[in-house]
């Protein structure tokens, strides 16, 4: 039951893997000591006709652009409309993630999809969105977003690792937060498996029957972005531009999809600097054969294999969660995380 205090958010997330749009019902108690419950979720796949249009957004004019956000927020409007009619109460606002086109916070600027106005005149709901744009006003990457979730809900575990389009991590150090993108994940391996007719690799099956390449391996672990040191983030421009073009379509899928699990596998490994638990979650997580390979390079660490709600959900989880935080007027983006000048509460609000 719902008591005073207590906030309700849908939280909407469409990641770059184009899964499809992720909507989470939570309930969030104690500012102080945040505590969540998940009341209902569900995953929309895009209409095929959509979802292409998505893939190629990148390449759009901007009257055909602007002409897509409008069309993915009205779709996401409605969509979340028939939600909330399942349910038994009414949510106190919607926080939307929005789907990434552009992110360049080098050049000062992040784009996120789906237009929120769009969204509140098919809900009539208050709305949050537009997390990532003052992140990157004050300095920071605009990315990740989702640590402060992480700390605050999940800090029970060492690690905290999202492997969707891009894998990401965040841990606690003795100076706070800290958190980056680690490499692409799912986006390349949706990707290579798209070449035989395939959505994805379920379970990791294609990757598990091929060989690994040796050269086209360690060209993947050479890649610049790999020795950067963080913050640091990754868009899809920078995927397409710089990793797509070594995988050649001369090559089997299978031994690429291999390759490239084992050099995902590597780059989390580097990634984590002592033993501990890590908990899994995205799509990527059920990969048995990435899941196997990381167990192979780190015995050390204790891979957390979470209940599939928390596996497919928590990232729309945590931006439900940096809702509540915005209207509790409580921090929700980290500086020791993005690089910003400062924490700070980000998004824009309507309703």
């Amino acid at each position: 039951m719902k008591k005073k205090g207590d906030i309700e958010v849908i939280g909407l997330m469409s990641g770059t893997s184009l899964d499809g749009l992720d909507m989470a019902w939570c309930r969030f108690t104690d500012a102080e000591r945040p505590h969540f419950t998940v009341l209902a979720a569900k995953t929309i796949e895009y209409p095929s006709g959509l979802k292409r249009q998505l893939e190629n957004a990148v390449s759009l004019g901007a009257e055909d652009l602007f002409a897509l956000d409008a069309q993915l927020g009205q779709w996401i409007g409605k969509r979340v409309g028939e939600f909330i009619e399942g349910g038994k109460s009414r949510p106190d606002l919607i926080a939307s993630h929005g789907h990434t086109i552009f992110h360049q916070p080098e050049r000062g600027f992040t784009v996120q999809i789906g237009n929120a106005a769009h969204i509140y005149a098919a809900t009539g709901m208050r709305i949050i969105s537009d997390f990532r744009s003052l992140d990157v006003a004050l300095g920071g990457q605009g990315a990740p977003l989702v640590p402060i979730g992480d700390d605050l809900l999940f800090g029970e575990y060492t690690y905290c690792l999202n492997l969707g389009g891009i894998a990401n991590i965040s841990y606690r150090t003795d100076d706070g937060r800290k958190a980056f993108d680690i490499c692409a994940c799912n986006m390349v391996l949706n990707h290579l498996a798209g070449r035989v007719g395939k959505e994805y690799d379920e379970g990791g099956n294609l990757a598990q029957s091929g060989n690994s390449i040796p050269e086209l391996l360690s060209e993947l672990n050479k890649w610049p972005y790999l020795m950067e040191s963080p913050p640091k983030s990754l868009g899809f421009e920078q995927i397409s531009a710089e990793i797509f073009p070594l995988l050649s379509a001369d090559l089997p899928v299978n031994d690429l999809l291999s390759t490239f699990v084992d050099h995902i596998a590597e780059q989390i490994s580097r990634a984590c600097p002592v033993g501990g638990s890590l908990l899994m979650t995205g799509g990527g997580a059920h990969n048995t054969c990435l899941r196997e390979r990381l167990a192979n390079f780190r015995p050390d660490l204790e891979l957390i294999y979470p209940d599939p709600l928390i596996v497919n959900f928590k990232e729309a989880i945590i931006f439900a969660f940096l809702g509540a935080m915005h209207e509790w007027g409580r921090v929700n983006v980290l500086s020791s995380v993005t690089g910003a000048e400062r924490d700070h509460i980000s998004g824009q609000a309507l309703g």
